[in-house]
């Protein structure tokens, strides 16, 4: 960390996650030292401009703090391979932001004096500068040692979130949670707008829109899940 509590910000992993969590933090004052690769880098390019695009070892080597935001089944063996070819650097922050997993999954780098967080902001992201606004209105659930909670609390709420403490053991129950919140949704969507557009519906989409989101927010309102929540509770099994 700079004197100033300023840090040197490298991303792994450059879908929809990563370079919007990179324009955030280099919006609240960070410096991005660089971004893998990606499939769109264009996209990439319009939220992170002129970030140089690094190897994974160099984005770690380079960085005082890592976020990996890769998909679930490539983050164990990206941790491990960059402990391998001794990538990760003695007390720098590695922050993962899989909702499966707390610091756990870090373990190979924990082992080369890595600080270890886990933080997973709970929206659905597009990838692009939009998701930033919605950062700000969303919670951000956070897992790591008691000793750098709060730092990766501090970096839940530059990123725009509420952070919210998730014990490790809680993960798999709030991944689950998670999934189920997203992909009930959508396809229940999907599956009324297809029926609105066999009774001959113009626009099915945006016919439900106000009915989707009046309902969602009244099932959220009536499950406790608007300003009462409580930030700092711990969330457990």
């Amino acid at each position: 960390m700079t004197r100033d509590g300023r840090l040197g910000v490298g991303i792994i992993g450059a879908g929809r996650v990563g370079p919007v969590l990179g324009a955030a933090l280099g919006g609240a004052g960070h410096a991005i030292i660089g971004v893998t690769a990606g499939s769109d880098p264009e996209r990439v390019e319009a939220i992170l401009p002129g970030v140089p695009v690094l190897d994974a070892p160099e984005v770690a080597r380079r960085s005082e703090l890592v976020i990996v935001a890769v998909p679930h089944a490539e983050l164990e063996s990206l941790v491990a391979g960059l402990a391998e070819v001794g990538a990760w650097q003695p007390g720098q922050l590695v922050l993962h932001t899989d909702p499966a997993y707390g610091t756990g999954i870090l373990t190979p780098a924990v082992a080369m004096g890595v600080i270890p967080l886990a933080v997973h902001p709970a929206i659905a992201f597009t990838g692009t500068s939009m998701d930033l606004r919605t950062l700000a209105t969303g919670y951000a659930a956070v897992t790591a040692p008691a000793a750098v909670l709060p730092i990766a609390q501090a970096l839940a709420v530059e990123i725009g979130c509420e952070p919210v403490v998730v014990a490790e053991s809680a993960r798999p129950a709030y991944a689950e949670a998670i999934s189920t919140a997203r992909d009930f949704s959508r396809s229940i969507v999907q599956q009324a707008t297809r029926l609105l557009a066999e009774a001959g519906v113009a626009h099915p989409g945006s016919y439900l829109s106000a009915l989707a989101h009046t309902t969602i927010d009244q099932a959220l309102a009536e499950a406790g899940s608007g300003p009462g929540l409580d930030p700092t509770a711990t969330l457990q099994e």
